[in-house]
C-alpha cells in the first residue's frame, strides 16, 4: 500500500509532505543545530567511514561530538546500532536526534548525508557549518531519474553551508569543479597527487604505502600509519584530516586520533584470520565492490573466493550485471546469492548479476547462509574469502515490509564453527 501511494501520488506532493515533516521536526525541537557546529559528509562511498574518523579527531582534542551514520549513532559515549535500513531517518527523528545532542553537551555534530534524503528534504532545518564530498560514481540513478540530478541532489547539501561555513572537495573526483563552485569562506580539497587550484587549501598524501595491516602516507612531513586497509582509505583519511585542519586542529593530534582506529564494522571487517581469511564489506556499488576486491586481492596469497549479490526494491537494476562482470574479474570462485531483495524475485536479480559473468562460472545459492557456508567450505590455507553487500547491517529486508534477523559477521563464525 505504502507503495502505491508514492506511484500515484504527484510528485510536488510528496516533496511538500516530506518538507513539512521537516520543518514540523524543526519547530518542535527548537531549531537544534543553531546550537550546534554541523558537518554534513556526502558522496556515494565511503560516507560513513569518513563520519567515523572525523568523530575520532574532534574527540582527540577534547570536543564533546554527536555524529549519525549508516552504521551507528552516537552522542558523546553513548552509542546504538542503526538498525533503520536507512541513513537519514525520517520523520522528526533528525531534529530530535539534534536536539539530544544539544541537551548532553555536544559542540559538533557529523552527519552522513545521501541523496536519497535530500530527495525527502530531511538536510531542510539544519544549518552545516561545513559540507565534506567524498566522491561521485553512478548510484541511485533511476530513483534521482540519472546521474546528473543525483549530483544535483548532493550539490543541495552545499547550497546548504551557512555563509561563514566551508566546504572540502575529493580534489580526486571528476566531479569536484561542481562542488568547488559552491559559495564558502573556506574552500578545502584533498588529493593524493599533486595539485594546485589558486584560493583552495589543499591536502595532499605524500610516499603512499599499502600492505596487508594497512596505509602509511605523509601530510606535510608528518607520517601517518594506520589500521585501514586499501588506498581508498587514504582518501577517506584525507578528507578527515582536511576536516581537522580547517577546525584548527594540530596534525600531530589528528594523526594521534587517526592511529587509534583499529577499524569499522563491516568495512573491509577481518571476521576469520585462520587458516584462511574471511572478510566482510559493505561494498555494493560497483565502484565500491572493484576498490574493495583489488585491495583483497592484492592480499590474498592463494585463491579469492566471493559472495556477492544485489538489492532489489527496485534499486538500481542497471548495476546488477556489473557487479557480476567485476566478481569475474576479481575472483577465482564465485558464489551469487540473496542480499536484499525486499518485494523483487530474489532468484530473478541473482540471474541479473549472472549475466556479467562471461567466461567463468558462478554457482548460484538462494540461502546466504548456505552461500557462506559454501564459501567456507571451499577455502584453503593462504585463500581469502570476501563477502560483500550488507557489511554490519542487522536485516535481510524481505517482501511486505518484513525483515530477517541477520549480520554476515555472526553467520560467518556459526559456520565457521561447524567446519571444526
Amino acid at each position: 500500500m505504502k507503495n502505491l501511494l508514492k506511484k500515484i501520488t504527484p510528485d510536488f506532493l510528496l516533496n511538500w509532505y516530506h518538507f513539512g515533516w521537516a520543518l514540523l521536526g524543526a519547530v518542535i525541537y527548537r531549531f537544534p543545530s543553531k546550537r550546534l557546529k554541523v558537518i554534513g559528509v556526502t558522496g556515494t562511498n565511503g560516507k560513513s567511514t569518513v563520519v567515523f574518523l572525523i568523530s575520532q579527531i574532534l574527540e582527540e582534542v577534547g570536543y564533546s561530538v554527536a555524529s549519525l551514520s549508516s552504521i551507528q549513532f552516537k552522542i558523546k559515549n553513548n552509542v546504538w546500532l542503526n538498525d533503520l535500513k536507512m541513513t537519514m531517518p525520517g520523520r522528526l527523528r533528525i531534529q530530535k536526534f539534534l536536539r539530544q545532542a544539544v541537551q548532553a553537551g555536544c559542540q559538533y555534530a557529523v552527519l552522513e548525508v545521501t541523496s536519497e534524503g535530500i530527495k525527502q528534504n530531511r538536510h531542510q532545518f539544519i544549518e552545516f557549518e561545513t559540507a565534506l564530498l567524498t566522491n561521485l560514481t553512478a548510484e541511485h540513478l533511476e530513483s534521482h531519474g540519472g546521474f546528473d540530478n543525483y549530483r544535483k541532489a548532493k550539490g543541495e547539501l552545499f547550497q546548504k553551508v551557512v555563509l561563514q561555513g566551508k566546504t572540502i572537495v575529493n580534489l580526486e573526483d571528476p566531479a569536484a569543479g561542481y562542488f568547488l563552485q559552491f559559495s564558502a569562506k573556506e574552500k578545502w580539497g584533498y588529493s593524493l597527487n599533486h595539485k594546485d587550484i589558486p584560493e583552495i587549501k589543499i591536502v595532499q598524501a605524500e610516499n603512499c604505502q599499502l600492505n596487508q595491516t594497512g596505509v602509511s602516507f605523509s601530510v606535510k612531513g608528518i607520517n601517518f600509519n594506520l589500521n585501514l586497509l586499501g588506498e581508498f582509505n587514504i582518501a577517506n583519511a584525507l578528507a578527515a584530516i582536511a576536516l581537522g585542519l580547517a577546525e584548527k586542529i594540530p596534525l600531530a593530534k589528528i594523526k594521534l586520533a587517526l592511529e587509534k582506529v583499529k577499524g569499522l564494522p563491516g568495512r573491509l571487517e577481518i571476521v576469520i584470520r585462520e587458516p584462511f581469511t574471511v572478510i566482510v564489506d559493505y561494498a555494493h556499488t560497483p565502484d565500491a565492490l572493484e576498490k574493495v576486491y583489488q585491495t583483497v586481492k592484492e592480499m590474498t596469497a592463494g585463491q579469492l573466493i566471493g559472495v556477492l549479490g544485489a538489492a532489489g526494491g527496485g534499486r538500481d537494476k542497471w548495476k546488477r550485471p556489473q557487479l557480476g562482470q567485476i566478481a569475474e574479474k576479481y575472483l577465482d570462485k564465485i558464489i551469487i546469492t540473496n542480499e536484499d531483495p525486499y518485494d523483487e524475485d530474489p532468484r530473478a536479480i541473482i540471474e541479473q548479476v549472472a549475466v556479467g559473468l562471461k567466461q567463468k562460472q558462478a554457482e548460484k545459492i538462494l540461502d546466504r547462509r548456505q552461500a557462506i557456508k559454501k564459501a567456507l567450505k571451499m577455502a584453503r590455507a593462504g585463500d581469502v574469502v570476501i563477502i560483500t553487500g550488507k557489511g554490519c547491517e542487522p536485516w535481510i529486508c524481505l517482501a511486505n515490509g518484513r525483515k530477517m534477523p541477520w549480520d554476515d559477521r555472526r553467520v560467518v563464525k556459526e559456520e565457521f564453527a561447524k567446519l571444526s
